[in-house]
């Protein structure tokens, strides 16, 4: 149901406190925010699975990578402080 074809208890006479107008224009953004929200989550439902995976092996391996060259960098310091020590 579209929320602007539900009409008002209002008549012409009533006015809306600052509290209601208020609770209504915070429900107004929060319904400009969900539709904002389903509209990303449909642009991302809508792109390929197949590129999402893609994307996450490359960032796997350039991670891996980055972790072997961290661990072989600990290695040599520790590797050198004992020939170091030992001398």
């Amino acid at each position: 149901m579209d929320p602007a074809s539900i009409p008002l208890p209002l008549d012409g006479s009533e006015t809306l406190t600052d509290l209601e107008s208020e609770v209504l224009s915070e429900y107004e953004r929060l319904a400009e925010n969900m539709k904002t929200l389903a509209n990303m989550l449909d642009t991302l439902a809508g792109q390929p699975t197949g590129e999402i995976l893609d994307g996450l092996r490359e960032l796997e391996r350039k991670t891996s990578l980055v972790f072997t060259l961290l661990k072989a960098s600990v290695y040599s310091i520790v590797l050198q402080q004992e020939i170091d020590y030992q001398q």
